[in-house]
């Protein structure tokens, strides 16, 4: 008697290009992202996440991949007053200042600082949230009709709403590819769809806002060299497919399934080798948050010692390793007598 089949599942499959500790990677796009790139952080690997904030449209993201590349330079003619904050369209708010000068020292430094660090990169991490575009009209400060990363909670009048069309999309990402790799031939560049639905606009219109970015990135994927996609939205949409995996907005992935696109992503992209220092960088990393009752007890003295010969030991192996924090922490609690 065959077995009933309940649910789909979705194999990761092992990517050929591998992702070692000593790649660096930049990470753009929705807050999906920071997801992985918090679970990349905890594990220690070298990263630069959303140097413009979070992105969620596609043109916002090529339009500040471009500043990154060409190291653009803000002026205060790039900003505008509202509510006695300096926005940049371009940015999130964590890049608003109550001067000018505060704002544009933010944006112009992290776009310096972006522009090095993807110069040497071996993987950015495109996570796509939204086909749908927000211009803003005349009404707005600065308003020529250009898609605008953050409304920054300005008036609803300000803006108009357009769905990209998969085509426009596909030429767009086509054209940031050929300058990404222009300016780094060696990056590999990974596409991800984020699985957060967006219903400001409704479900329907998010379905359909997702198949534009589906096309769109699989129509690149199939037609550039060093392109993948990584299926995050695939592994929560079809293979969780459920709401018990949502947080109580039911817009939001819960840990659960953001640990499952991990756990994914772990096999599809770091070796064996790589997932064995990743264990025991983790223990590390616990070991370091780990909070004793009796700090001078001379079980938490051992621990800290065990620590140290295990972070040295993992050093010799691994020089390139960042884990001169970790060492200096253990020893800053030992208690000499």
């Amino acid at each position: 008697m065959s077995s009933l089949k309940l649910k789909l599942s979705l194999a990761a499959k092992p990517s050929q290009q591998k992702i070692g500790y000593q790649d660096s990677m930049l990470l753009i796009g929705s807050c999906f992202s920071e997801n992985i790139g918090a679970k990349l952080k905890s594990h220690q690997f070298r990263l630069l996440e959303n140097p413009h904030g979070i992105l969620f449209n596609p043109i916002s993201v090529i339009q500040s991949i471009q500043d990154y590349i060409t190291e653009k330079i803000y002026t205060p003619q790039d900003l505008f007053l509202y509510q006695d904050v300096w926005h940049s369209w371009n940015h999130h708010s964590r890049f608003s200042g109550i001067t000018p000068q505060e704002s544009l020292q933010k944006i112009n430094e992290s776009i310096q600082h972006a522009h090095l660090f993807l110069k040497n990169a071996q993987h950015i991490v495109i996570t796509l949230g939204s086909a749908w575009l927000y211009q803003i009209n005349q009404e707005a400060p600065l308003g020529k009709g250009q898609v605008v990363a953050n409304n920054h909670k300005a008036p609803a009048l300000w803006f108009q709403k357009e769905l990209m069309q998969p085509e426009a999309l596909k030429k767009e990402l086509q054209n940031l590819i050929h300058q990404l790799q222009a300016f780094n031939p060696s990056i590999n560049i990974i596409f991800t769809i984020s699985p957060v639905r967006h219903l400001r606009e409704g479900l329907v219109e998010n379905n359909k806002s997702k198949a534009v970015l589906i096309y769109a990135v699989h129509e690149v994927v199939a037609s550039e060299k060093q392109v993948a996609y990584f299926p995050a939205y695939e592994f929560v949409i079809d293979d969780l497919r459920d709401y018990r995996f949502y947080a109580e907005d039911l817009v939001h992935p819960n840990h659960a399934a953001s640990q499952y696109v991990w756990e994914k992503w772990v096999e599809t992209y770091m070796s064996d080798e790589t997932q064995l220092v990743m264990k025991q960088v983790a223990e590390l990393e616990i070991a370091k948050q780990h909070k004793p009752f009796f700090v001078g007890s001379e079980n938490h003295q051992q621990f800290l010692l065990q620590n140290i010969d295990k972070t040295k030991t993992l050093l010799e192996i691994h020089p390139y390793l960042p884990l001169a924090s970790h060492l200096d922490y253990f020893k800053s609690q030992l208690i000499t007598k």
